[in-house]
Protein backbone atom coordinates (compact mmCIF):
# COMPACT_ATOMS: atom_id res chain seq x y z
CA UNK A 1 0.00 0.00 0.00
CA UNK A 2 1.50 3.49 -0.53
CA UNK A 3 0.66 6.60 1.48
CA UNK A 4 -2.13 7.29 -1.10
CA UNK A 5 -3.98 4.62 -0.17
CA UNK A 6 -3.08 3.57 3.84
CA UNK A 7 -3.73 0.05 4.77
CA UNK A 8 -5.04 0.45 8.08
CA UNK A 9 -8.26 2.19 6.22
CA UNK A 10 -11.50 1.20 4.75
CA UNK A 11 -12.92 3.08 1.60
CA UNK A 12 -16.01 3.80 -1.05
CA UNK A 13 -16.21 3.37 -4.64
CA UNK A 14 -16.84 6.87 -4.13
CA UNK A 15 -13.74 7.69 -2.93
CA UNK A 16 -14.29 8.67 0.98
CA UNK A 17 -12.07 6.53 3.64
CA UNK A 18 -13.64 5.19 7.21
CA UNK A 19 -11.07 4.55 10.02
CA UNK A 20 -12.78 2.73 12.86
CA UNK A 21 -11.65 3.95 16.72
CA UNK A 22 -13.37 3.19 19.91
CA UNK A 23 -16.42 2.30 17.83
CA UNK A 24 -17.08 5.19 15.95
CA UNK A 25 -16.14 5.92 11.94
CA UNK A 26 -13.93 8.97 11.63
CA UNK A 27 -14.38 10.48 7.82
CA UNK A 28 -12.63 11.79 5.09
CA UNK A 29 -11.95 11.87 1.58
CA UNK A 30 -9.17 9.94 -0.48
CA UNK A 31 -5.95 11.61 -1.46
CA UNK A 32 -7.75 10.49 -4.60
CA UNK A 33 -10.62 12.47 -4.36
CA UNK A 34 -8.96 15.50 -3.34
CA UNK A 35 -6.34 15.39 -5.67
CA UNK A 36 -9.14 14.79 -8.72
CA UNK A 37 -11.15 18.33 -7.21
CA UNK A 38 -7.76 20.40 -7.10
CA UNK A 39 -7.37 23.34 -4.62
CA UNK A 40 -10.58 23.37 -2.21
CA UNK A 41 -12.20 26.34 -0.99
CA UNK A 42 -15.32 25.53 0.87
CA UNK A 43 -16.57 22.08 2.78
CA UNK A 44 -20.05 21.83 3.63
CA UNK A 45 -20.64 19.63 6.60
CA UNK A 46 -23.49 18.37 8.48
CA UNK A 47 -24.08 19.21 11.89
CA UNK A 48 -23.80 17.29 14.91
CA UNK A 49 -26.52 15.26 15.66
CA UNK A 50 -27.23 14.78 12.30
CA UNK A 51 -28.33 11.09 11.07
CA UNK A 52 -26.42 9.93 8.01
CA UNK A 53 -27.67 7.11 5.66
CA UNK A 54 -25.21 4.87 3.95
CA UNK A 55 -24.50 5.73 -0.12
CA UNK A 56 -26.62 8.90 0.43
CA UNK A 57 -24.93 12.85 0.51
CA UNK A 58 -23.29 13.60 3.63
CA UNK A 59 -21.55 17.11 2.51
CA UNK A 60 -20.18 19.21 -0.14
CA UNK A 61 -16.79 20.14 -1.23
CA UNK A 62 -15.88 23.22 -3.63
CA UNK A 63 -13.12 23.69 -5.30
CA UNK A 64 -12.01 26.29 -7.75
CA UNK A 65 -12.96 23.45 -10.75
CA UNK A 66 -15.99 21.90 -9.16
CA UNK A 67 -18.91 21.29 -6.55
CA UNK A 68 -18.73 17.58 -5.44
CA UNK A 69 -20.77 15.44 -3.25
CA UNK A 70 -19.18 13.68 -0.50
CA UNK A 71 -21.45 10.57 0.38
CA UNK A 72 -21.73 8.53 3.69
CA UNK A 73 -19.91 5.45 4.04
CA UNK A 74 -22.07 4.31 6.78
CA UNK A 75 -25.44 4.98 8.08
CA UNK A 76 -25.39 6.74 11.76
CA UNK A 77 -25.29 9.66 13.74
CA UNK A 78 -22.60 12.32 13.11
CA UNK A 79 -20.95 12.75 16.67
CA UNK A 80 -18.05 15.25 15.93
CA UNK A 81 -17.29 17.71 12.85
CA UNK A 82 -13.81 18.63 12.00
CA UNK A 83 -14.58 22.53 13.43
CA UNK A 84 -11.23 23.95 11.50
CA UNK A 85 -12.60 22.81 7.81
CA UNK A 86 -14.68 26.04 7.89
CA UNK A 87 -11.63 28.46 7.96
CA UNK A 88 -8.95 26.30 6.36
CA UNK A 89 -10.78 23.71 3.65
CA UNK A 90 -7.35 23.24 2.49
CA UNK A 91 -6.42 20.51 4.82
CA UNK A 92 -8.48 18.56 2.98
CA UNK A 93 -5.69 18.72 0.28
CA UNK A 94 -2.54 19.10 2.08
CA UNK A 95 -3.76 16.13 4.89
CA UNK A 96 -6.75 14.22 3.56
CA UNK A 97 -5.93 11.46 5.81
CA UNK A 98 -5.21 13.70 8.96
CA UNK A 99 -5.35 17.00 9.70
CA UNK A 100 -8.18 16.96 6.99
CA UNK A 101 -11.14 14.91 8.42
CA UNK A 102 -14.45 15.75 7.95
CA UNK A 103 -16.54 13.84 10.16
CA UNK A 104 -16.79 10.95 13.16
CA UNK A 105 -19.88 8.88 12.62
CA UNK A 106 -21.49 6.39 15.58
CA UNK A 107 -22.09 3.51 13.28
CA UNK A 108 -25.88 2.63 13.67
CA UNK A 109 -24.72 -1.39 12.12
CA UNK A 110 -21.50 -1.84 12.75
CA UNK A 111 -22.07 -4.72 10.04
CA UNK A 112 -22.21 -1.97 7.81
CA UNK A 113 -17.92 -1.89 7.83
CA UNK A 114 -17.74 -5.54 6.25
CA UNK A 115 -19.21 -3.85 2.56
CA UNK A 116 -16.19 -1.31 2.55
CA UNK A 117 -13.16 -1.92 0.41
CA UNK A 118 -9.49 -2.66 1.87
CA UNK A 119 -7.07 -0.65 0.68
CA UNK A 120 -5.97 -3.09 -2.25
CA UNK A 121 -9.52 -3.44 -3.81
CA UNK A 122 -9.65 0.36 -3.26
CA UNK A 123 -7.08 0.31 -5.27
CA UNK A 124 -8.25 -1.33 -8.12
CA UNK A 125 -10.90 1.02 -8.29
CA UNK A 126 -8.70 4.18 -8.90
CA UNK A 127 -6.69 1.95 -11.66
CA UNK A 128 -10.38 1.78 -13.22
CA UNK A 129 -10.48 5.49 -13.15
Amino acid sequence: MSEQVPGDLKYTRDHEWVKVEAGLARVGITHFAQAQLGDIVYVELPKVGATLTAAKTLGVVESVKAASDIYSPLTGKVVEVNPRLADKPELVNSDPFGEGWMIVLEPASPAELAGLLDAGAYEKVMAEG
